[in-house]
């Protein structure tokens, strides 16, 4: 065992008992962070305005301070962007992440010097987590990649900009700094697909042990990979161990990722996001993340079937349950205050605090009052995948509302398949009653001849990355969205579809 790895066990230990007083007090903790934040901003614009001073529970903060999206803070934000000081935050930030908005072009997400060392600190914290929780640690001394956007940033108003995994790339510690790929050079290049291909040239002969990025994207590079190396990734890098994974629920994909690795690896869940690093999955044995109450963010929960009621509550930890899709709400130490981040989640564990990612508020289907989410089509198609023997690279969901003459309406499911089902029929039929089980409303329509059992939409192989590319949307950060209440995607993946 080397040197750096008996140095990361010790320093895991440390981290993982000043992670325990927090895990065991949270209620207190959170508390902590809500009132160091009101304090910290009573002088700010946002301060002012929203009687900080006066605020002294989450009753007061929830009667002075509303609920706001990106759209309906932009003001604030825009003159945080214009250069003036002490509007959401004391001083100014020292970053924005720069990402692209739904409405109004493009979104500036003010990071703090407070902001991003936490962020830093969590993603650090996750690694050595999974060192105290397994005792592994010689991966410390292979080589790591992070598949990420450029580290080159532009200034507006002397605050530097850029995608969140460009500006992280600046907070490589200096340890890993000789373990970490690609180069600088490759790293910068804009092109996804030529970048993916210098980054395979500059990898396909290192001892890789830890990969890391969205799971969309990596299958590129694996799949690239196997194509130059003639050889599943695990024959490749032979000690590579730890794949640690965010945006996207990684399940879907495992059994291709198994497939292009050849075996199985551990991985790591992460919820990061440019406004907030949220929380990350803590056992290897244990589903859900850990959410992170201890990092500078103060958490409020309303239930997502409320969520567009004037009379809708917003709850603190004390008042959640289980298996409640909630909204989560944010106020952080960059200055976002009651912030709608728009994903939902549910609870899946109280003691501790341990979530998952169910979706968007915005992302649904509930065309006939269905309201399905994300990790309901997720579970189906996990259930439909392990039932079978095919394998998927992506896929998508839509209403169709207006079939075909004498035809009721159903949902369509877009797949690209890395191999098809040998019986299409199980599959759907799997993909079905999963849905039905998971969703009552669902149930209801298809026992009530509303809805006619779902349909599959093959797309050929690459289609998925050909409609990202001809958004403009390959690569990075960027990720399919998971299912919709109208037919936009679904339209536009349509042209890439193959014989059924």
């Amino acid at each position: 065992m080397s040197l750096k790895s008996i140095a990361a066990k010790i320093f895991a230990k440390q981290v993982a008992k000043k992670t325990a007083k927090w895990v065991y007090n949270p209620l207190e903790t959170q508390d902590a962070v809500f009132q160091e934040l009101v304090h910290t901003a009573r002088n700010t614009l946002f301060g002012k305005e929203h009687n900080f001073e006066k605020i002294q529970d989450h009753a007061d903060f929830v009667k002075n301070v509303p609920i706001r999206d990106y759209e309906e803070l932009k003001g604030y934000v825009e003159k945080v962007v214009a250069g003036d000081a002490d509007v959401l935050w004391p001083g100014k930030p020292i970053y924005f992440a720069k990402t692209s908005g739904t409405t109004s072009g493009a979104k500036y997400i003010p990071i703090t010097k407070v902001s991003i060392k936490q962020q830093v600190e969590a993603s650090r914290n996750a690694i050595l987590n999974y060192i105290d929780e397994t005792g592994q640690a010689d991966f410390v001394d292979g080589k790591m990649i992070f598949l990420q956007g450029s580290p080159e940033l532009d200034e507006k108003n002397g605050i530097k900009l850029g995608r969140l995994s460009g500006i992280s790339a600046h907070y490589v510690p200096s340890y890993l700094q000789k373990n970490r790929l690609p180069s600088w050079e490759t790293n910068c290049i804009e092109d996804w697909e030529t970048k993916v291909d210098a980054i395979v040239d500059e990898t396909i002969r290192e001892n890789m042990t830890v990969i890391a990025g969205i799971p969309s994207w990596v299958q590129m590079y694996f799949e690239k990979l196997n194509t130059k190396g003639q050889k599943k990734v695990g024959e490749l890098f032979k000690n590579f161990q730890l794949f640690i994974y965010g945006g996207v629920n990684y399940e879907p994909y495992r059994a291709k990722f198994e497939n292009l690795i050849g075996r199985k690896v551990d991985s790591i869940e992460l919820f990061p996001a440019s406004e907030g690093f949220f929380a990350y999955q803590d056992s290897q044995t244990e589903k859900g993340m850990l959410l992170l109450l201890n990092s500078g963010i103060f958490y409020e929960f309303v239930k997502a079937d409320e969520f567009f009621n004037e009379d809708r509550q917003r709850l603190t930890l004390k008042d959640v349950e289980v298996g409640i899709n909630y909204v989560m709400i944010i106020s952080t130490n960059a200055g976002l205050w009651a912030y709608n981040l728009g994903d939902t989640i549910q609870f899946i564990s109280l003691n501790p605090y341990k979530i998952m990612v169910s979706g968007r508020i915005k992302h649904f289907i509930s065309a006939f009052g269905e309201h399905v989410i994300a990790k309901e089509v997720e579970e189906a198609m996990l259930k439909a995948v392990h039932a079978t023997d095919a394998r998927i690279n992506e896929f998508t969901v839509a209403p169709q509302i207006t079939p075909n003459e004498n035809e009721l309406p159903y949902h369509e499911w877009f797949i690209e398949f890395e191999k098809r089902p040998s019986d299409m029929e199980k599959f759907i039929q799997i993909l079905d009653t999963s849905l039905q089980a998971q969703n009552s409303y669902y149930f209801d329509l298809i026992d009530g001849k509303i809805l006619q059992t779902l349909k599959v939409c093959p797309i050929k192989n690459g289609g998925f990355q050909e409609y990202m590319k001809s958004v403009g949307k390959l690569g990075g950060q960027n990720k399919v969205q998971r299912l919709a209440n109208d037919r936009k995607l679904a339209d536009a993946l349509s042209h890439f579809a193959v014989e059924g």
